[in-house]
């Protein structure tokens, strides 16, 4: 069996949620470095890690690492890699390349070497629209080359087509949810649903749904890839259990909003186990169900340009929640800590994380009861 070094990318900020979920699903070898985790696998650990991983953004394997301080050097050593034991004769690849802090420093050259001496071994041609990527990264004239066995970014499941304003991307509101200490056996409540996301990852969770059941991956286009192998750790990975009722509760004042989400819980499969319905913040109110997890994207930042508007808001949300959610946990998203302090609730707040150019919080509390 041939080892290979994996690199299961997230958000920065996130690294030990993510690790805390590969560890969770056997992965081996991990450790948690900046913007994701390492680990080690074969290339059916791959094919599982895009199909079960819910907090990365995508996977990565590392094809080499070699110290380089010119372009030639660069030429030599991408030139001696064995490029026919990972890409496939004739298939077009894309290749980009980042370059930090290195006597290399035109990632447009770096790509341009690199795509030569793959097209030199392989055949195949360089198109930006190709299914398969090799990634470079040059930092501190280390260079360190990948092919990215995703494709499509890992938060794209396949199955959420409508999306409300300002959505919150699947893998970034699983890892929020890891964060928050969801584990699949309780309710969780969404009072500003928006698209649906947290619930339907919740859910997911919960009834064991594999998140990458309903895409295709670049790993489909490299040699090493067995259809027969895929299929079979597919069906042995489809053990979605049933749930007893709907325990998942989502809410929203605009009806375009709760329009969309009604429409990807259905396309999700698990309109029977997510309530969605149309109601104000100021209508909020606990469900017949045991404590659990209220969890929550706001409008913040750029999204309403009131702020007057907004501390309403983050006020009327603290006070319904103290009012009728005692004994839940609490979790809101925001990038702003002043509208955080406006719920006046005893909020802790987590690591900064980018949230589509935004830097955000999950701050979190109990309710007392």
């Amino acid at each position: 069996m041939t080892v290979l070094e994996l690199f299961f990318v997230c958000p920065p900020g996130l690294e030990p949620q993510l690790l805390k979920e590969a560890d969770r699903l056997g992965f081996k070898g991990l450790k948690a470095i900046a913007g994701g985790v390492l680990a080690k696998g074969d290339w059916a650990e791959v094919w599982r890690a895009n199909l079960m991983l819910r907090g990365a953004t995508r996977v990565l394997v590392r094809v080499a690492s070699f110290h380089a301080k010119h372009l030639s050097q660069l030429d030599k050593k991408a030139s001696e890699i064995a490029w026919t034991a990972w890409l496939a004769r004739g298939v077009s690849v894309r290749v980009d390349a980042v370059c930090r802090k290195s006597k290399i420093y035109h990632s447009g050259a770096a790509a341009e070497r690199v795509a030569k001496a793959i097209s030199a071994v392989t055949g195949g041609h360089v198109d930006n629209n190709a299914d398969v990527k090799v990634l470079i990264r040059i930092d501190h004239d280390q260079c360190t080359i990948s092919i990215d066995t995703s494709g499509e970014p890992l938060f794209k499941r396949g199955h959420k087509p409508a999306v409300a304003k300002a959505p919150i991307r699947e893998n970034l509101a699983a890892l929020f949810l890891e964060a928050s200490g969801y584990d699949g056996t309780e309710p969780v409540l969404d009072p500003m649903c928006g698209s649906g996301t947290f619930l339907i990852e919740a859910a997911e969770i919960a009834s064991r749904l594999t998140p990458g059941r309903d895409r295709h991956f670049a790993f489909e286009h490299l040699p090493s890839f067995k259809t027969d192998k895929w299929s079979a750790l597919k069906a042995e990975a489809a053990n979605a259990a049933s749930l007893a009722s709907k325990q998942f509760y989502g809410f929203d004042r605009d009806p375009g909003a709760v329009k969309a989400a009604r429409a990807n819980v259905e396309r999700a499969g698990l309109s029977d186990y997510i309530d969605i319905s149309q109601r104000s913040i100021a209508e909020l109110s606990v469900p017949e169900s045991p404590p659990g997890l209220v969890i929550v994207n706001p409008p913040y930042g750029g999204r309403i340009s009131n702020p007057d508007a907004l501390r309403s808001l983050y006020h009327t949300l603290g006070q319904r929640l103290k009012a009728e959610f005692q004994g839940w946990r609490v979790g809101i998203v925001t990038s702003a800590p002043q509208l955080a302090k406006a719920t006046r609730l005893k909020l802790e707040a987590g690591p900064p994380v980018d949230h589509g150019g935004l830097m955000v919080r999950l701050y979190q509390t109990t309710i007392a009861q």
